[in-house]
């Protein structure tokens, strides 16, 4: 079934189209949530909101073609995890002055070399704040004045709460492969 026709059933409250769209796209909206909320369990109490809304909502989804159904479902489904955090954690307002910050390097030497689900389970490890400024800057291309706006917070809290995720993210990397190589 493509994605237009599976969009088209759910609209129409096709208990088995709904069933297929968990199906198809569970996981990697589970890993979207994870990404942003960093515990299994909340993961998945947000993934199970936001199919909820999915199903409430699908009828708005206008089909754009090929991927533009995971797509809106992923912006669904990071939409549901912010409110999430929105609800359960305070973002942090505090502002780093960058020359508190210590000095990294801007390279990302042997990102590729690590297992996915490695990197992944560094970025779910990040302090709450962190990640959420992570996750929207990569993964959701957001500038910071977007994050700011979104989050409630300054653009300066955005770009420092970024830069302490990316250093602490790089420090992980380090070790990971130092014991790569040592094992």
């Amino acid at each position: 079934m493509t994605e237009e026709e599976l969009a088209f059933k759910c609209k129409q409250a096709d208990n088995q189209a709904r069933k297929e769209l968990y199906e198809r796209y569970g996981g990697s909206l589970l890993a979207i949530c994870l990404r942003y909320i960093g515990d299994r369990e909340s993961a998945r109490d947000v993934l199970h909101d936001g199919f909820l809304r999915v199903f409430q909502s699908i009828g708005q989804f206008a089909y754009q073609g090929p991927g533009s159904l995971k797509a809106w479902l992923s912006k669904v489904m990071v939409n549901e995890a912010l409110g999430y955090l929105r609800k359960h954690v305070q973002i942090s307002q505090q502002e780093v002055l960058m020359e508190e910050l210590p000095d990294v390097q801007e390279k990302d030497e042997g990102v590729e070399e690590i297992p996915r689900p490695v990197l992944m389970k560094m970025i779910a490890a990040l302090p709450e704040g962190y990640r959420t400024v992570f996750n929207l800057y990569v993964f959701e291309g957001k500038s910071h004045k977007e994050i700011a706006n979104m989050l409630g917070i300054t653009e300066h809290t955005s770009s420092s709460q970024f830069y302490r995720a990316k250093t602490l993210m790089m420090k992980k990397i380090r070790e990971y492969r130092k014991e790569q190589y040592y094992s």
